[in-house]
């Protein structure tokens, strides 16, 4: 057997150059390219895509790009040298301007179509042709796919330009929704989270677009004035970026049978998904009917997982439709996401999610994008009848599946051997009654406290009437009762409790990405100074951390009263 290097000694990647000799392109090289598709990659109107797995696509440079950020730890996973971040050539590529880049690799992007399906209805009015064949990537441009220290990575421009899924708009994202997506993609993976990460990010000094936002101290829902905001490109990279959309949109085809190739391809794109992020999972011996049962059986529990990490991190996805799920099994997309402040099981960051898409209604919205995905699935197995009855078992397992990592994440999260549900129940109506902040007080909690006082600094209120202390009291006894029966009997009680207390201050953490940090790191970096932006993202990405008692002080606290309904801040519209 051979070892594999130490991080420390992998090979470091100083220049572009070095980079690109990595390069190798399984999505283009062995999917259907759409035969109207030009190969200058100069195919920026929107039309109608009929066929093929992707439109090649040139992204369009912002203008003057400047360095905001780059992932340190992602750099250092990759190899790279912080230095490549800020070389000319770099910054060139990865601002949007691939004319001139070193061969093998290619100067055509690719961008690719998808269905669009909201909480297991399909919809085919978003597509500006009514037929679902305008609906796609329309900013978001791949440009490299790059195989380094034996892993696979896609490597994608967010706001890389129009491409002809674009249905009118610019193609752009702003410096707003850009700084937010690169600090979330960040913090969720320091956190433990499957998500897809953040490169670098850019903005242009000059160039400049209008977008709907809200005046400053706004309470509106919706955004109430045009703001004049810089362009920036973000480059977010994953193993792929299949979604449960893009399946959709070959199933559809195919059930409906569209043209001729229309089976052939989604046979082509799912097979080339197991490839892409279940190699290790699935044996390439299967037929193709065995290959989709156990697709889905492994997506059902990467998606059930998810959903309950998300749950335990005080997630919520905001807009959680098919085209925004990852069949990798990874978040994806963050748009009009937030993190919880006060607990509210109908948290909703996103003015137009409603409660279907609500944070502790996530399990339920995982599952009807299952039911999606399985149904893109079928056309597969028309002919496999007892395949087809074991898909359909797989999916009308998920509620229980689902409900059993659900059980796993809340029984870890409150440091108990087994999940307590009178317990949680008790608990969550008291989170609910009091109100209390949703990351203070599991924190809080973590360190065994032995009475309510501690609890109390993530209560949003400065007093609380004497029954509600009662009964938070009561709830700690039983609960301390529970977790530290639960812990190492053969220790000492004090060594019990004080494992315990660093076990769950791994599930529970610290420092969350509040949306109050992100405006202000944001606002800052419109006005060319990215200091704060850099300061949040090294404090976000310690999150369990025990940081400077300054970092403390600064991030460990909760929302002041006056930012409660603030547009742009406790609620947005979608993303730009």
């Amino acid at each position: 057997m051979i070892n594999k290097p130490s991080q420390e000694e992998l090979p470091t990647i100083e220049t572009l150059d070095d980079l690109v000799k990595l390069a190798d392109y399984s999505f283009v090289d062995t999917l259907n390219c759409d035969p109207d598709s030009k190969a200058s990659g100069i195919d920026h109107d929107t039309r109608q895509v009929f066929t093929g797995h992707y439109i090649l696509v040139n992204p369009t440079p912002i203008k003057d790009p400047e360095y905001v950020t780059h992932s340190k730890s992602f750099f250092r996973e990759l190899g790279f040298s912080d230095k490549l971040a800020q070389s000319d050539d770099f910054i060139r590529l990865f601002s949007g301007d691939a004319s001139h880049v070193p061969q093998p690799m290619r100067t055509a992007g690719w961008a690719t179509g998808y269905a669009l399906s909201i909480f297991g209805t399909e919809y085919y009015q978003q597509c500006p042709f009514q037929t679902g064949n305008g609906y796609g990537d329309g900013r978001a441009v791949s440009i490299l796919e790059a195989v380094i220290n034996e892993r696979r990575w896609e490597m994608q421009l967010k706001g890389g330009g129009r491409t002809p899924y674009c249905r009118g708009a610019d193609g752009r994202a702003v410096l707003r929704s850009s700084v937010r997506e690169f600090l979330a993609q960040e913090h969720m993976h320091a956190l433990g989270v499957p998500t897809s990460r953040s490169l670098s990010l850019y903005v242009s000094k000059t160039e400049r677009v209008n977008r709907p936002w809200y005046s400053e101290g706004s309470r509106s829902m919706d955004p109430n004035m045009l703001a004049s905001e810089s362009v920036a490109i973000s480059t977010r990279v994953a193993p792929s970026f299949i979604r449960v959309g893009q399946l959709e949109l070959f199933g559809r085809r195919a059930r409906k049978n569209e043209h001729p190739k229309a089976m052939e391809e989604l046979e082509m794109i799912v097979l080339h998904l197991i490839d892409r992020e279940y190699a290790n999972d699935i044996d390439k011996k299967l037929n193709t009917a065995e290959k989709v049962v156990l697709l889905a059986r492994e997506f059902r529990g990467r998606l059930t997982s998810l959903v309950a990490n998300w749950i335990r991190v005080g997630y919520c996805q905001g807009n959680f439709n098919s085209d925004n799920c990852a069949v990798g099994g990874f978040t994806l997309d963050y748009g009009p996401f937030g993190f919880c402040d006060e607990f509210n099981p109908r948290y909703q960051p996103w003015t137009g999610g409603g409660d279907h898409f609500a944070f502790l209604n996530q399990p339920v919205a995982a599952e009807r994008n299952f039911h999606m995905f399985c149904k893109a699935l079928q056309p597969l197995l028309a002919s496999h009848q007892s395949h087809l009855q074991a898909l359909e078992e797989i999916k009308n397992g998920f509620t229980q599946v689902m409900q059993t990592q659900m059980e796993k994440m809340w029984a870890n999260k409150l440091g108990l051997g087994t999940f307590d549900k009178v317990l949680l129940n008790e608990l969550l109506v008291l989170m609910t009654k009091t109100p209390v902040d949703y990351t203070v007080l599991f924190r809080e909690l973590s360190k065994i406290p032995d009475d309510v006082e501690p609890l109390k600094k993530s209560f949003y209120t400065n007093s609380t009437s004497e029954e509600i202390d009662k009964h938070w009291s009561e709830w700690l006894t039983k609960w301390r009762l529970l977790s530290c029966s639960t812990a190492n009997l053969k220790a000492t009680a004090t060594d019990s409790r004080e494992a315990l207390s660093k076990k769950m201050k791994l599930i529970n953490p610290k420092y969350s990405l509040r949306e109050w940090f992100v405006m202000p790191a944001y606002q800052k970096a419109a006005n060319q100074d990215y200091s704060l932006v850099r300061e949040l993202q090294e404090v976000i990405t310690q999150p369990y951390a025990e940081q400077s008692k300054d970092v403390e002080e600064k991030y460990y606290r909760l929302k002041p009263s006056e930012l409660f309904d603030i547009g742009g801040l406790s609620q947005y519209s979608c993303s730009s």
